[in-house]
């Protein structure tokens, strides 16, 4: 077993649909994710995961709009740039998961034994969210 960790940084605003306050508002943000992850090293590169896949995965979100599918800004935003779209309100918490679930999913894909076992995803530089997968 081996352990790895990442750190990446992004820009990208978002908003938050459904709360009341400064958040609500389109507004953006230096996002820093740190990843761990955890599993089998191939024996024939001797990495567990490239921290270059790592980087490409979590920078598709680099200079982006994050919005939640239901946000009626969606349609007028797409008419000048894209916006990615998330299941509930793009927040640290729900971009921890999504980010987490997009580095489990890449690793399957690549046929690598890793799995994360913890992400934080900072908002600022004060303040994250948390993701720890116990028992992985």
């Amino acid at each position: 077993m081996c352990r790895i960790f990442k750190e990446v940084h992004f820009d990208a605003s978002h908003r938050l649909l459904h709360y009341k306050g400064k958040c609500a508002c389109l507004h953006g943000h230096r996002w820093k994710v740190e990843v761990w992850m955890e599993g089998h090293v191939d024996e024939k590169t001797g990495i567990l995961v490239d921290y270059q896949t790592i980087k490409t995965t979590i920078e598709r979100f680099d200079h982006q709009i994050l919005l939640n599918r239901d946000d009626p800004m969606v349609a007028a935003i797409q008419t000048f740039h894209p916006v990615i779209t998330t299941p509930g309100e793009p927040t640290s918490e729900l971009l921890a998961s999504l980010i987490a679930g997009s580095l489990n999913d890449e690793c399957s894909l690549l046929g690598l034994r890793a799995k994360v076992t913890r992400i934080r995803v900072h908002e600022s530089p004060s303040c994250y969210a948390e993701i720890v997968y116990e028992g992985q």
